[in-house]
């Protein structure tokens, strides 16, 4: 195995790649009323790719691209029987398979030329989280009466466009057309010159879907960095200018906006452990908030002959994050990724992780088979 080392982001390497086996593969060919079986035997196949996961990325798996090529013609070798006969036995046909295949094989991937997979969407992946939007969800006014025995029960979505993580939620405010909450969140910034935050409000309803009163965006281009705005926006019923029913008055949302960019610097801020010595913060700790980003990979050999469900959860100043569930498995793979804002450094901050159990058969309980807790 060769590894070369470059200024691009990117790790390539040359492994040689030696397969022999019996695979035994049967072909049954018809042709004008007639049968035959072919029969491939003894394949060898040798060969010297190089790979290049490019560009590399902070996002899982860490490599926007894959490309492989050929250094060299590979060398395929087997056996072809025809009712029984080899017919690799026949003089000169042996060599003119050989060479037809190492000629063909090469035309399409020999160095230069390359086999290019894309993993993910190098634009998006290269994106690292810049800053924290930071909202208020103040009030609504004027909402429209969903339901016919009342008012409305509103409650708002509010999510950063191009983001895949869920959407955050406000509480529900039962029978209420002028609705008060003043309920903060905070959502991860990575493009601030494409991402507007997507505002909705639905009507809860205890059985079926929930209706939806009205939605609008807001930019984050029209943002000033750290400075709070705040916006009333008139509720449309969706974001396509030619819809004429957006004519109609929905009421209105009031929230408050911050953008708070990330600030590259050391910290000088000083901290003190149990015993009361004062120490400095870590070199590279950021002086204001950040991005706490947490991977869970795998976990082997998860303990107890009812473990086959695994799923880990994370606790951290109060908020819970979950793995998918991987089924009969007791060496579970992951590779998931979570965020958590902090509005300081969590130099003294303490994650809580779990991994648990769900049972196969329908209960009332899980199974916890270990418990972390770290700084």
């Amino acid at each position: 195995m060769k590894v070369y080392t470059t200024d691009e982001q990117e790790l390539i390497m040359e492994p040689s790649v030696k397969w022999a086996g019996n695979p035994n593969i049967t072909v049954v060919v018809k042709a004008y009323g007639l049968k035959a079986t072919a029969q491939v035997i003894d394949l060898q196949v040798f060969a010297l790719p190089r790979i290049t996961l490019k560009p590399l990325v902070p996002s899982f798996p860490c490599f926007a691209k894959i490309l492989v090529s050929l250094m060299e013609k590979p060398h395929v070798d087997f056996g072809l029987k025809l009712l029984g006969a080899d017919l690799m036995a026949i003089p000169g046909l042996y060599g003119f398979v050989q060479e037809t295949i190492k000629t063909q094989v090469a035309n399409m991937y020999l160095w230069p030329k390359v086999l290019e997979v894309q993993i993910m969407d190098p634009a998006k992946a290269q994106n690292k989280p810049v800053g924290i939007l930071c909202v208020n969800v103040v009030r609504a006014v004027k909402l429209t009466k969903k339901d016919l025995l009342g008012k409305s029960d509103p409650y708002v979505k509010l999510k950063l466009t191009e983001d895949k993580l869920p959407s955050k939620k406000t509480s529900v405010k039962r029978s209420n057309l002028n609705p008060e909450w003043n309920e903060e969140f905070k959502l991860v910034v990575k493009d601030p010159e494409s991402q507007a935050l997507e505002l909705t409000v639905y009507d809860w309803e205890q059985v079926g879907k929930h209706d939806r009163i009205g939605m609008n965006v807001i930019p984050l281009k029209d943002l000033t960095p750290d400075e709070t705005k705040s916006v009333t926006l008139n509720l449309l019923k969706s974001m396509d200018a030619n819809d004429p029913a957006n004519e109609k008055f929905r009421g209105q949302l009031t929230v408050d906006v911050t953008f708070k960019p990330f600030k590259k610097g050391d910290s000088d801020v000083e901290t003190s452990d149990e015993s009361g010595v004062i120490e400095k913060a870590p070199d590279g700790t950021p002086e204001g908030g950040g991005l706490l980003v947490v991977i869970i990979h795998e976990a082997q050999d998860v303990e107890g002959k009812h473990h086959t469900n695994p799923y880990v959860r994370i606790l951290f100043k109060g908020e819970e994050r979950k793995t998918k569930h991987i089924k009969k498995n007791r060496d579970p793979r992951w590779e998931q990724e979570f965020e958590f804002v902090c509005g300081e450094p969590p130099i003294n901050e303490k994650m809580q992780v779990e991994v648990i159990s769900r049972p196969s058969s329908l209960g009332i309980h899980s199974k916890s088979n270990r418990h972390f807790e770290f700084t």
